[in-house]
């Protein structure tokens, strides 16, 4: 009924991943749920893969692929991957300039994903790429100070490092290939009809999340 006037109300719970819930999420929920003071909004920021249905999420945010096919996914946003080191770390191992030369290398890899999850579009379609694993973690921003710390080589979204390379802590490092795209994805359950709260955060806070990222993009 309330719906049905006009107003969103009611409880959601989403679940979200901590960098970019933190930097980006939350800058644009926080004016929706002004707007919208009757919704009981419940965000989980946690860097674990989440089971949307079974553990009781409306729905999920996530950047990347969308693995599960049990869910139906709203692309939100694009994110740009940037292959990134410290100068100091390329000083020593030098810098990489082919596909084949980062085998060679040291990497620092988002342990949700795996060795895997170097993969370059070429001519000839997607390649991965696997180097020595030097630190896994679950967690964008320990990549990212892993990094600067001179560990090795990441991989990582733009709005996680992009700050950090225009202060000089690291190096955008160019393959001649570039990251396959990825998208910041909200998801939610096959078969259950999204409330019209989850829909008017999907559509109305698309552009702003989109906005909020592409500044350091």
């Amino acid at each position: 009924m309330a719906t049905r006037r006009g107003t969103l109300t009611g409880p959601l719970r989403i679940a979200a991943p901590v960098t970019f819930g933190r930097m980006h999420l939350g800058p644009a929920l926080y004016p929706f749920l002004m707007q919208h003071p009757d919704i009981e909004l419940t965000l989980d920021i946690d860097d674990r893969r989440v089971e949307a249905a079974a553990d009781g999420y409306d729905a999920v945010i996530r950047h990347g692929a969308i693995a599960d096919s049990r869910l139906v996914a709203w692309t939100l946003a694009p994110s740009r991957r940037i292959l990134t080191a410290s100068s100091g770390y390329l000083d020593i191992h030098g810098v990489p300039r082919t596909l084949k030369d980062l085998e060679a290398h040291r990497g620092i890899f988002y342990s949700n994903r795996g060795a895997a999850d170097w993969r370059f579009q070429t001519a000839d379609g997607a390649v991965a790429v696997r180097a020595k694993l030097a630190f896994g973690v679950n967690n964008g921003d320990m990549m990212r100070d892993a990094a600067a710390a001179g560990l090795g080589i990441a991989l990582l979204p733009a709005f996680v490092v992009g700050p950090a390379i225009n202060q000089g802590l690291l190096v955008e490092i160019d393959v001649g290939s570039r990251p396959e795209a990825e998208f910041i994805f909200m998801a939610h359950p096959e078969g259950r009809n999204p409330s019209a709260k989850l829909r008017a955060i999907a559509s109305d806070r698309a552009d702003t999340i989109e906005d909020l990222a592409r500044k350091v993009a």
